[in-house]
């Protein structure tokens, strides 16, 4: 009980607005930072105060009986039996909780999943033990397919050969992505369940080897500095599996995708010539 009282004064400074807003806190989550993300929040909060409340009712109606209910001199102890509608009661409220959390999570999670628009920057993130690399549209504006049954160590992300969208693809090793645009993340693994974890973003999601989890989109409200981690036990590399997160303006993002390009297009030159070369050689 003591533990508790300390504990509830820093649990309500939690809750208050600047206290939210500070990284450091280790008592509530990071800020929001995407379109959608409050649907989230809303859901956690009423979860923390629901528990916090039944925590509080539990161990007043404990401690009232513990004390009304001690041994006295004099007073024989007796058995009984319990009242059947109390214990309907308190195990149907909740029931009805759970079902009504699952019913409108599952609505929350289908609201910001179903169908990305088909405006959003694709960009394939791949995952491995114990690394991330990201692979987006080269200028022709679309991202070439991923065939998981193609992936391996020579074809990392599993692109066809014959695919002419994924020639002009480039890889980057740090999430780089425009700010209030949306942006459609096609995950992938190459050995073990992963995670993308971004608790900023209020997304969590299993990359899983074998598929391609092809439903997670957001959109980030403003610039930001992040820090994408895996949050699955993924191996002994595991507590080193991160990788940066970008979010830049329009324009910086734009100037960034071009100097991407340029850079991807010199390296096809130079490899292009390279092979010629070896073939004159031969």
């Amino acid at each position: 009980m003591k533990i508790l009282l300390r504990l509830l004064p820093l649990l309500l400074l939690g809750s208050t607005p600047a206290l939210a807003a500070d990284y450091k806190n280790l008592f509530w989550a990071p800020p929001n930072v995407t379109i959608g993300g409050e649907s989230v929040d809303k859901i956690l909060n009423f979860i923390f105060w629901l528990t916090l409340v039944v925590f509080i009712l539990t161990q007043a109606v404990y401690i009232t009986y513990l004390i009304k209910y001690r041994r006295k001199p004099g007073v024989k102890a007796h058995y009984c039996h319990g009242n059947n509608f109390l214990e309907i009661i308190w195990t149907t409220i909740p029931v009805l909780i759970f079902l009504g959390l699952a019913i409108y999570s599952n609505r929350v999670w289908h609201d910001l999943f179903r169908d990305p628009p088909p405006d959003a920057l694709q960009v394939n993130v791949f995952s491995y033990q114990y690394g991330w690399e990201f692979r987006y549209p080269g200028a022709d504006g679309k991202l070439g397919e991923t065939d998981v049954a193609l992936i391996s160590l020579e074809n990392k992300f599993g692109v066809p050969k014959d695919d002419p969208y994924g020639a002009d693809d480039f890889v980057s090793t740090e999430l780089v992505i425009p700010a209030e645009k949306p942006v459609h993340v096609l995950l992938n693994s190459r050995d073990v369940i992963h995670s993308f974890y971004v608790p900023s973003f209020r997304l969590y999601q299993d990359v899983v080897p074998g598929r391609t989890i092809s439903w997670v989109w957001f959109v980030v409200k403003e610039p930001i500095d992040l820090e994408l981690a895996c949050s699955q036990l993924c191996g002994i590399g595991h507590y080193n599996m991160k990788a940066p997160i970008r979010v830049l303006s329009q324009d910086a993002y734009d100037q960034w995708y071009q100097e991407k390009l340029k850079a991807a297009a010199e390296a096809r030159a130079s490899a292009s010539v390279g092979l010629a070369d070896g073939a004159t050689f031969n």
